[in-house]
């Protein structure tokens, strides 16, 4: 019987390699960064085209390689980092499994310029999916230059899997953020398709933040320094109003190497206990310096997870250190996030004597004159909304309809637990939520203003300056025409400020910079789904800045002007998220929990 198993070609070997390691272009730029890093460089540039389908190019000043290192770097399992299996557990650099560039190698165009210190000329290297084309002589200075062409351009499939550009180029700044948060020390350069987006001087950790994220973070950063015999902890942690849903703002390093830890995340939320709503995270920039015989990183491809020998131990040091610099930073909790406001009485007046306001009366008036009754809502609006309600054995009638009709809707609205309007019916009642009602009310209005392209826009008596970050400018230049739809009027100037003039009319002024600042975040939307897709979600995340939220007082004409917009909603019965508006609860099913 012939043998059925053998030895896989090296270009086959390497391109299983390649898939393990290299999953899309941003990949590309973490395992060229950290070899730049490795290489002892002072400057490093990263040059992207087409989100680096088309070109990824990094160029440092770092050591560089002899004519024989450059032909061995693309060579699997070849790497300057470790020699025996000891070395494994005393690691100081990026990389060391020797897979990257030949992984890269494997499925690009790779072309390579290289020249030491001691060396008088430098030394070129051509790739095409692991076969060597050529190897010349090139005048290059110090350092090395690698040119990555036509990523995946053998594996189609693998190529047509990744998304569009402005997600591709969203991972690669992650990947560029990660890497220079992680050196501040290094200068760091990015272009893409020939703009530049960062420049980054070498700096220390605070000014290195609030360059990768704008100068105003400068303010946002509580400093958390702790020093024991078994790790030190640097950094800073984000000051709980600026928390988020989202988890868009968590760093953790441990010997200068981005790392992903569920487990050291929630340590870092311990110590945040009670100083942040429900669902919301905190954010953090923190560096653990440990004695690399205590960690296990290869556990994992990309490097980003980690064992730790004495993780209980870091995970007490993490949490006491945070939660000390939150209380030296005089960072207090609020005692209820829920709190009604309007109802605390100033101190000057708690020992004043109240005087009762003078009562007008109108003699003339007559509340059973046709013309003195209140606007009531049409049969047919509250059929629209009634009519998403699916019961087996229906509790509302059309005369129940007929009697809402008949009876002053003003009289009969009420909120609860400052979250809910109730609305009493004949024989059942409506609980509505105000937060999703709002919201669909919103979205619906945000949408049509978006497809139809006629936004009502509301002018501003001044012009409303915001200093955007790179980030930022890329997320507006993708989402320029949708936010005009909306009803802003905005412009990009050439120091990186928004300016605004104009903004939509269910937008107020005062959350103007903080929802656009959300909508340009890059965490609303998935540009790699169709347009139409684009100005759903941009408008489901203007809804939910924009709606009444729960615990907002609402006076019984503000209740009743909700409703009313409700009701014209082409749809009432979820919101924007899918979650339901409202619950019925019927006289029958009261009786049987009070029976």
């Amino acid at each position: 019987m012939a043998s059925r198993i053998a030895l896989l070609p090296d270009h086959v070997a390497n391109q299983i390699a390649a898939g393990e390691v290299i999953q899309r272009p941003a990949s590309v730029v973490k395992e060229l960064l950290e070899n730049a890093v490795d290489a002892q460089a002072q400057t490093v540039q990263l040059i992207i085209k087409d989100a680096g389908k088309t070109l990824i190019q990094v160029i440092d000043d770092g050591m560089g390689m002899n004519s024989t290192d450059i032909r061995l770097a693309f060579e699997r399992h070849a790497t300057s980092k470790i020699n025996i299996a000891e070395d494994l557990f005393a690691l100081s650099t990026k990389g060391f499994r020797g897979e990257a560039l030949a992984s890269i190698a494997a499925i690009a165009h790779v072309e390579t310029h290289t020249r030491t210190e001691e060396d008088e000329v430098s030394h070129c290297l051509k790739i095409e999916g692991s076969k060597v084309i050529d190897q010349t002589l090139s005048t290059q200075p110090k350092g090395t230059s690698i040119a990555v062409k036509s990523l995946f351009y053998n594996i189609p499939a693998r190529r047509n899997f990744l998304k569009s550009d402005t997600v591709e180029l969203r991972h690669i700044i992650d990947e560029f953020q990660r890497v220079a948060l992680a050196h501040p020390e290094i200068k760091f350069l990015f272009f893409n398709n020939g703009s530049e987006l960062f420049d980054l001087p070498p700096v220390g950790l605070r000014k290195r933040i609030s360059g990768i994220f704008g100068a105003k973070w400068d303010n946002h950063l509580v400093p958390t320094e702790e020093t024991t015999s078994l790790a030190r902890l640097t950094g800073f942690v984000l000051k709980p109003e600026f928390a988020k849903k989202t988890r868009g703002h968590q760093f953790f390093f441990v010997n200068s190497r981005f790392i992903r830890s569920p487990f050291l995340h929630h340590a870092v939320s311990n110590a945040f206990e009670g100083l942040l709503k429900p669902g919301f995270h905190p954010g953090y920039f923190l560096y653990l310096s440990v004695d690399p015989k205590t960690i296990d990183i290869n556990i994992h491809p990309t490097k980003t997870e980690i064992k730790f020998e004495e993780e209980q131990s870091i995970y007490a040091i993490l949490r006491s250190a945070v939660k000390h610099s939150l209380g030296v930073f005089q960072v207090a909790p609020t005692l209820d996030f829920e709190q009604n406001t309007a109802f605390d009485v100033p101190y000057s007046f708690k020992e004043k004597t109240p005087i009762p306001p003078p009562i007008e009366v109108d003699s003339s008036f007559n509340p059973f004159h046709s013309s003195s009754q209140p606007s009531k809502p049409k049969k047919e609006e509250w059929e629209g909304i009634l009519s998403g309600i699916q019961l087996d054995d229906p509790v509302i009638e059309n005369d129940e309809i007929e009697s809402l009709v008949a009876v002053p809707q003003t009289t009969r609205l009420f909120q609860l637990f400052h979250k809910y309007i109730v609305c009493p019916l004949q024989t059942s009642m409506l609980l509505i939520d105000q937060n999703r009602a709002h919201q669909r009310i919103l979205y619906e209005r945000f949408l049509g203003s978006i497809t139809a392209k006629k936004g009502v826009s509301q002018q501003l008596l001044f012009p409303l300056k915001i200093a955007l970050n790179p980030r930022q400018i890329e997320e507006y230049k993708q989402t320029k025409d949708i936010l005009e739809a909306l009803g802003f009027q905005i412009e990009l100037k050439k120091d990186a400020m928004l300016e605004v003039t104009g903004s939509p009319d269910h937008c107020p002024p005062t959350k103007i910079e903080s929802v656009l600042e959300h909508l340009l975040s890059g965490e609303n939307t998935d540009r790699s789904i169709e347009h139409f897709s684009q100005a759903d979600q941009i408008a489901k995340a203007m809804a939910k800045s924009l709606a009444i939220k729960t615990g907002d007082l609402l006076q019984l004409e503000e209740q009743q002007v909700l409703l009313d917009d409700f009701f014209g909603c082409k749809e009432t019965s979820v919101s924007p998220f899918n979650k339901p508006i409202f619950i019925t609860l019927d006289k029958r099913e009261i009786e049987q929990k009070l029976s």
